[in-house]
């Protein structure tokens, strides 16, 4: 069963009123449960940019963004078994090691981190999405 996930707190992407696509995707295969996270940007529950300039601002933003939305579904960071990152400056973005430790360092996911032109919006400095595997269990029971 595939259910599509708009949690509160994240902001809903619509462009000429249409709803761009789903942040988080459950697909529920027998005991487990597949949690797949869409590129999630530095951007408040509101959809305004979050920590312009300042690539430590905008990875904690991110984290905490994902941490909303593992946590929608009955997931956790310690969860995460696959994340790809998108950067548009990879040696500022390993300046900040520290920040991202702090969100992916305890389930030391797969990952790949890779450096862009650019992102959706020239203020955006890094995107992640990430894949997570839960027990069917601990589904949280009303998705939002």
């Amino acid at each position: 069963m595939r259910r599509n996930v708009f949690p509160s707190g994240l902001s809903r992407r619509v462009v000429n009123g249409s709803v761009l696509y789903a942040p988080v995707v459950v697909f529920e295969l027998g005991d487990h449960a597949l949690v797949f996270v869409s590129g999630l940007l530095a951007r408040d529950a509101d959809g305004a940019v979050v920590g312009v300039h300042d690539m430590a601002g905008q990875i904690h933003r991110v984290g905490a963004n994902l941490e909303i939305a593992l946590a929608s579904v009955g997931a956790s960071l310690q969860d995460l078994v696959r994340t790809t990152t998108y950067v548009t400056d990879i040696d500022a973005f390993f300046l900040h090691t520290q920040a991202r430790q702090r969100y992916f360092g305890p389930a030391l996911p797969t990952s790949t981190t890779v450096q862009v032109q650019r992102l959706s919006d020239p203020r955006f400095m890094v995107e992640v999405e990430a894949m997570a595997i839960i027990p069917a269990s601990r589904l949280a029971t009303e998705l939002p």
